[in-house]
């Protein structure tokens, strides 16, 4: 089985979200022979983590991002921290 050429420059979160879903939807519909399927998979976990890797470092971030009244970054703390 041909493997796709490798792109040099990795798909944007958005790009692979999308590409991510349709896997997912190609995979959910059952037509899929056992190959691809296989193929369609590892592909899905490799964008997975992709999107992970970017929402982790997206999360990091806007940890490191705290403000005070002045607008002057403060300090840091969670993301999921009010």
């Amino acid at each position: 089985m041909a493997t796709a050429p490798t792109d040099p420059t990795p798909p944007s979160f958005e790009q692979a979200l999308k590409a991510l879903e349709d896997i997912v939807r190609r995979l959910e519909s059952g037509d899929v022979p056992l190959d691809e399927s296989i193929t369609l998979y590892e592909r899905g976990e490799e964008l997975r983590r992709l999107c992970q890797s970017r929402l982790d470092a997206a999360q990091s971030r806007i940890e490191r991002i705290v403000q005070g009244p002045d607008g002057t970054p403060t300090g840091t703390r969670p993301f999921d921290e009010a």
